[in-house]
């Protein structure tokens, strides 16, 4: 399955009230769960930077990517994108064969 990077920015909202921060997490992941689950989530990261949350998870494709991105969306952030993201060695084998 093709490998996705979600990159979140929480609203203001959730970040003035962090005592609703981790419910307001298990809902989204529950919601997920429920409305793709052919999702595998590989990795999850809190972030100092420009965003707050990192996920890496394996999707069938394209769509069901997007549908993990609106369903974050909804669920207070501000930002929500889905970036592809290709193995390194397969990174590789495609510089070869231009």
């Amino acid at each position: 399955m093709p490998t996705f990077i979600l990159a979140t920015k929480l609203s203001s909202d959730i970040t003035k009230n962090p005592a609703i921060r981790e419910d307001i997490g298990k809902e989204w992941k529950s919601k997920i769960t429920l409305k793709c689950p052919k999702v595998k989530w590989l990795a999850h990261y809190a972030l100092l930077g420009p965003y707050d949350f990192m996920d890496i998870y394996e999707a069938p494709d394209e769509e069901e990517a997007a549908k993990v991105s609106m369903i974050t969306l909804s669920s207070g952030a501000s930002v929500a994108e889905s970036w592809t993201a290709i193995p390194y060695k397969r990174f590789l084998e495609l510089v070869k064969e231009i």
